[in-house]
């Protein structure tokens, strides 16, 4: 939409709106016009009439983008016009996305420009984090950037500022939890830079993060702190420089920059802000490196006299000693013959009887020598006594309009404005003249250019697509195969070409020219197009005129992210193993796989398929100072990559061979900087390998290698509770006469498997027998250990002779004592066998069940108290039941009456039914029973205790 600006100079009457501007999105049309005096347009280096103030709330946006592009000058367009320069562009900071959401800054989208006293003030935030990213970006050579900023969510950060890419393709990337192995996650967890100076170096330490943008590029990361407070982390992306690490000028710029914007957050949130980032980001258009300005100019045409008028923006244009007012005749001088014609033209048509503006495209000779392109917007108006009144032009005897010099009526005043294109969006009318489609985007994705042979071919005019994202001028670059073609062309800074079909009969080469300023695209139509097989260079990759992979052929591509999430699901080495042979091998072609797990200096084999049987045996517990592939790529951490078996034979002339055709890629299972073991992939024919694919395999190879480092961590650590579980659960129960007991423990299937859930019974040495059962939160090794110190606290207190209510307080203030924030449920039952008298407390623990004699199952209802391990000063009433002969009491655990999206009574109802059931049963019997179900369930997300007392008939 287009804004007019006036001109409020008190030196004369207003000018008619001759200047127009771009309303910026989300900004409301202007409801009034705010007068700017001349000294301050000067300052502003505004010497175009027409330019005025707007209302607070634009003014805020138009200031954030001047201020943005580090150049405060301010310039103006004429209709039609989208006005870049090199120190400034209309629109450099947009709100991601155009269609209305609202945006960071408030319901409306827009930066408010409040202050404290009226609310928080996202206009300044807003300003101080793309000012940060910007300097940033510029300050160590970067061409993309952004700054990650806290959420309303805890362990949440949202990407607040996103600078020189497009929101749309960056999506994904938006939200960061901060317990995610990616650099952004790390540096705001730890409060350390991370600095990734190439591909191989991000591999190694984050291969998540190549894996989700298989692109070569280089990444810094700093942490935005001040003091203790730390507010989120600045991102600068910039070409890779392959085995040279950053260097310390531009550490120390990274690790700057994150403290100032630091600095700057603390005094906004001293100001009352509360510096959390609600929705996407707001996207930042880089500064222009290099370009000439577009320049603006205006002169006036007294057509009665003659003479004109310039400006001093047309003067400097002109670059020529030419005094002001002068005949239109030495302006004139200065155009090309037809374009004097044409200027002449446009005047006439400027004052015909329609009146409408005119633009025209002319040639001016420049001090250079050379001719500038330059367009010219007309706008005639009648001279008139009074401002506002019309008076129509001057007449002959006969009433017909007088005509002046070129026959142009007399009475008119034409009002021009002169834009030097330079290298604007317009661009050369060069580019209509080549035999191919040709479009510009600029870093935001927003199409800047239109050639004519583009309206023809994708049947839209150039009105339709100029200034829109590239995805809704050409919805078929919304497809997830395009996207990723221009996120690698936009991150790598490389060219790119693919084969794309925006209707079904008609396909279309695109090559993509990135540079810093945006991509220019070559669209060529394809009649039939046969698929190029993949040309490989010397390097490996792809020849300058190679297509990329089709459609069907690309999954490659996106195979780690299916990879990366099976891969968080399995547990076990077999279960990672499994997984890579389910999803690497399909997506690549492959045929053979072999992983190998380092051990003692020495790799053994864990998972083979696909290999002639045997043949793998000799490798097995080969050492590391063997001269072997797989031995090579772990001791060095770098890929090979062997596009046939003849390379691989004359590379390793000893090596056996498992067949006479084919290609392998060897691979190091590194995680973290620590060897894990080695991978193998066989491919039946010979092939190549392209960077892309390079790239893809060897940041899979670092999710493989965390997966089986997780793989083995669990093996041991569940090897090590599972043992510490067996060894502190009671091995047997004391034998009491009239009273039998039975206990059962499961562990659970997902995560760790053992817990801290535990039972016992003691004998406490008073003719009495104390019933325990428990469940300390938490899973693992940690777990069974807090649980084995509670069973021995509550073992030392009932011992001693301990009433119940003091046994539960004492181990209450041991379990804060031993593990602050570790807590705790529990519930102890003392019983006199010979009378069956109960006195039972309970520590946020589930009720027990009491099966009567009679065959039912009831809820016992104790007074229970708060958990163990939160309050030291918690009390624990007790409850006197009696437990009569041939009745049972059950203690259980959570675990086995608590299911996802069932309530926990629902559960203690089956399980009470469950024991009214077994209760005719010898009752070892009826606890087997009892636990049947969850015993053959193939998922428990807890583990399961059961406790069963039950008192002989005779006693009593």
């Amino acid at each position: 939409m287009l804004l007019p600006i006036v001109d409020g100079s008190p030196e004369g009457p207003p000018h008619e709106v001759v200047s127009t501007m771009i309303r910026p999105a989300g900004v409301p049309p202007l409801s009034s016009k705010v007068v700017v005096p001349r000294d301050v347009r000067m300052r502003c280096g505004a010497n175009t009439p027409g330019i005025a103030l707007p209302p607070p709330d634009l003014a805020l946006n138009l200031a954030l983008m001047v201020t943005l592009t580090l150049n405060l000058t301010v310039r103006l367009g004429p209709p039609g016009m989208r006005p870049l320069s090199g120190g400034a562009h209309p629109g450099c900071v947009t709100l991601h996305g155009t269609s209305g959401r609202p945006g960071p800054a408030g319901s409306t989208g827009r930066p408010s420009g409040r202050g404290a006293a009226d609310g928080p003030p996202s206009g300044a935030l807003t300003w101080t984090l793309a000012e940060a990213a910007l300097r940033a970006v510029d300050e160590v050579g970067g061409y993309a950037g952004g700054v990650y900023l806290r959420s309303g969510t805890p362990g949440l950060l949202r990407m607040a500022t996103l600078v020189g890419l497009p929101g749309q393709l960056f999506r994904p990337w938006f939200r960061m939890h901060t317990n995610r192995p990616f650099p952004v996650a790390e540096v705001h967890r730890s409060g350390q830079s991370v600095h990734l100076h190439d591909v191989e170096e991000a591999m190694r330490r984050f291969p998540q993060l190549v894996a989700s943008l298989p692109f070569p590029f280089a990444s810094l990361y700093a942490p935005v702190v001040a003091g203790r407070e730390r507010f989120g982390v600045l991102v600068v992306l910039r070409a890779p420089t392959p085995g040279i690490p950053v260097d310390a000028r531009d550490r120390s710029r990274m690790t700057r920059g994150g403290l100032h914007l630091g600095e700057a957050l603390a005094d906004l949130s001293r100001q009352g802000m509360t510096l959390e980032w609600p929705g996407d980001p707001v996207c930042v258009q880089l500064s222009t490196s290099g370009a000439p300005p577009v320049r603006f100019g205006a002169f006036e045409w007294d057509l009665d006299s003659g003479m004109v008028t310039l400006d001093d923006g047309l003067l400097a244009i002109l670059g020529a000693d030419v005094p002001s007012p002068c005949p239109i005749d030495v302006l004139t001088a200065l155009l090309e013959p037809e374009d004097g014609y044409a200027l002449w033209a446009a005047a006439r048509q400027a004052t015909g009887p329609d009146g409408r503006p005119v633009v025209r495209r002319i040639r001016l000779k420049g001090p250079d020598g050379g001719l500038h392109l330059l367009e010219v917007s007309t706008r005639a108006r009648h001279t008139a006594p009074h401002p506002g009144t019309y008076a129509p032009p001057h007449t002959d005897g006969s009433g017909a309009p007088r005509l002046g010099v070129g026959g142009v009526p007399t009475g008119l005043r034409l009002t021009c404005t002169l834009v030097d294109l330079g290298t604007g969006l317009i661009g050369s009318d060069a580019t209509d003249r080549l035999p191919r489609a040709i479009l510009a985007i600029d870093r935001l994705g927003r199409v800047t250019y239109v050639n004519e042979l583009t309206e023809r071919l994708v049947g839209r005019p150039r009105a339709a697509l100029a200034g829109r994202p590239l995805w809704e001028a050409l919805p078929w670059f919304a497809l997830p195969f395009h996207e990723e073609q221009l996120r690698a062309a936009m991150i790598s800074g490389e060219p790119v070409r693919f084969l794309a079909r925006p209707e079904r009969s008609t396909w279309v080469s695109v090559s993509l020219h990135p540079g810093r300023d945006g991509v220019t695209m070559v669209l060529l139509p394809e009649n039939a197009p046969v698929r190029p097989k993949p040309q490989v260079r010397g390097g490996g990759g792809p020849t300058a005129d190679t297509l990329s992979l089709p459609d069907d052929q690309v999954s490659a591509l996106y195979r780690p992210v299916a990879l990366a999430i099976a891969l968080s699901e399995a547990v076990t080495a077999r279960q990672v193993s499994a997984v890579v042979t389910e999803e690497l091998l399909p997506a690549f072609g492959g045929r053979q796989l072999a992983i190998y797990l380092l051990s003692d200096r020495r790799l053994y084999l864990a998972w083979e398929t696909g290999f002639p049987p045997g043949f793998l045996e000799p490798f097995d517990g080969v050492a590391l100072d063997a001269h072997v592939p797989g031995v090579e790529t772990l001791t060095t951490g770098r890929p090979l990559f062997f596009e046939s078996m003849e390379q691989l034979g004359s590379r390793y002339p000893d090596l056996p061979l498992d067949a006479h055709s084919g290609a392998r890629a060897f691979l190091p299972l590194i995680a973290s900087g620590r060897p894990v073991g080695s991978c193998i992939l066989g491919f039946d024919r010979p092939r190549g390998f392209s960077s892309e694919e390079r790239t893809v395999l060897t940041a899979l190879a670092g999710l493989i290698a965390q997966a089986l480092e997780r793989a083995q961590r669990y093996d041991t650590e569940s090897a090590v509770a599972r043992g510490l579980q067996d060894a502190l659960l009671p091995h047997r129960l004391p034998v009491w006469e009239g009273v039998e007991t039975v206990g059962r423990y499961l562990p659970g299937t997902q995560g760790m498997d053992v817990g801290g859930d535990w039972y016992d019974v003691i004998e406490t040495g008073r003719d009495r027998l104390a019933l325990v059962i428990g469940d300390v939160q938490g899973h693992g090794v940690a777990a069974a250990a807090t649980m084995g110190q509670l069973r021995s606290a509550v073992r030392a207190f009932a011992l001693a002779g301990h009433r119940p209510q003091d046994v539960m307080r004492g181990t209450n203030r041991l379990l804060i004592d031993l593990d602050p924030g570790q807590f705790a449920s529990c519930c102890y039952v003392l019983l006199d066998p010979g009378t069956g008298d109960l006195r039972a407390v309970r520590a946020g623990h589930p009720p027990p069940l009491l099966l009567q004699p009679d065959g039912t199952a009831q809820r016992v209802e104790l007074a229970g108290g708060m958990v163990l391990g939160i309050d030291g000063r918690a009390s624990y009433p007790v409850t006197r039941l009696r437990l009569e002969p041939g009745a049972v009491l059950a203690l259980f655990t959570d675990g086995l009456v608590e299911k996802p999206g069932q309530d926990i009574d629902d559960g203690i109802a089956l399980l009470g039914g469950a024991l009214a059931a077994a209760g005719s049963l010898p009752l070892a019997e009826a606890a087997d029973r009892v636990i049947r179900d969850a015993r053959q369930a193939t998922s428990r997300p807890d583990d399961i205790a059961l406790l069963l007392a039950a008192r002989r008939r005779g006693h009593g």
